[in-house]
C-alpha cells in the first residue's frame, strides 16, 4: 500500500509539473504576440529569451512584456551596431579584471571577476556600461546548448577606495537585472575586505529578491571546499585550488 501511495504522489507531482510547463508555454505565446505587436523586431527572438523575461517578472505577462520592450529599445540605442567592439572599451579591458574559463557541475560557464582591479578613475561610467554589455554578450554566447545561466566568482582581494564605484555597481546591477534577466545562476563573493561592506550596504537595497538568493559570501577558510562543491577540480581556476588557467574575457 505504501508503495502505491508513493507512486501516486510521484505521478501527481509529474502531472503538476507538466501542467505548469503548459501554462508557461501558453504565457510565452501570449507574451510574444503582445510584444511583437508593439515591436516587430521581437519576431527574431526565440522562446527561451521571452521565457527568461517572463520568469523575471514571476510569469506576469504584462510586466514581462514591459520589461522585454524596454530591453529592445535599450538594445537599439545602446548597441546600435549589434555588438560592443573591444576598441570601445580600452580602459576597462586594460584592467584585466574579468576572466572566463570552465563550467560548473551543472554545465554553467564560470566567470571570475577581480573587483580589486577595477579603476573607475581610469575610464568613464559609459565605458564601464559598454564593458558590462561586451562581457555579458560574450558569456551568453559561450553557453553550451540547453544552458541559460552562468556561475560567477566575485573576488575582492585588494579592493580599496580606488576600486570603489557605487555608480558603476548600480549601473552593472541594472544592466544584469533588466536586460539579462535569469542569466545569473550563482554568485560567490570571496576574499572580502572589511572596507567593501560599506559599498555592499549601499548596493544591497537595489538587488531584487531573486538575485539576492543567488549570492553567497564565502569565508577564506572554506573557499576551496565551497567552490569544489559546485565545480570539479578540473574546471576550477588554479588560483582557487583547481587545475584550470583562466582566460581574459576578450580572449575567449
Amino acid at each position: 500500500m505504501g508503495s502505491v501511495a508513493v507512486d501516486t504522489e510521484d505521478e501527481a507531482q509529474v502531472s503538476s509539473s507538466l501542467e505548469n510547463t503548459e501554462i508557461e508555454r501558453s504565457k510565452v505565446g501570449i507574451m510574444r504576440a503582445l510584444v511583437e505587436r508593439e515591436d516587430p523586431s521581437a519576431k527574431e527572438l526565440d522562446d527561451l529569451m521571452i521565457r527568461r523575461f517572463l520568469r523575471a517578472r514571476e510569469l506576469d505577462i504584462e510586466k514581462g512584456s514591459s520589461l522585454l520592450l524596454k530591453y529592445l529599445n535599450w538594445r537599439r540605442e545602446f548597441v546600435p551596431n549589434g555588438s560592443i567592439s573591444p576598441s570601445e572599451i580600452p580602459n576597462d579591458l586594460a584592467q584585466n579584471k574579468l576572466f572566463m574559463q570552465g563550467v560548473d557541475k551543472m554545465g554553467r560557464p564560470i566567470v571570475t571577476v577581480f573587483g580589486g582591479r577595477h579603476r573607475p578613475s581610469q575610464g568613464s561610467l559609459e565605458e564601464f556600461k559598454r564593458f558590462m554589455v561586451f562581457s555579458l554578450d560574450k558569456i551568453c554566447s559561450r553557453m553550451p546548448p540547453g544552458q541559460e545561466k552562468f556561475l560567477c566568482i566575485g573576488d575582492f582581494e585588494g579592493w580599496g577606495y580606488t576600486s570603489s564605484d557605487i555608480r558603476g555597481y548600480l549601473a552593472a546591477l541594472s544592466i544584469l537585472q533588466d536586460f539579462y534577466p535569469e542569466r545569473l545562476g550563482k554568485l560567490f563573493i570571496v576574499h572580502v575586505p572589511y572596507l567593501f561592506m560599506s559599498a555592499w550596504k549601499a548596493v544591497y537595497p537595489f538587488i531584487d529578491k531573486k538575485t539576492k538568493k543567488k549570492i553567497i559570501f564565502v569565508e577564506d577558510k572554506n573557499l576551496t571546499s565551497t567552490l569544489l562543491a559546485d565545480i570539479d577540480e578540473s574546471q576550477l581556476a588554479e588560483t582557487y585550488g583547481g587545475k584550470l588557467p583562466i582566460v581574459p574575457i576578450q580572449d575567449c
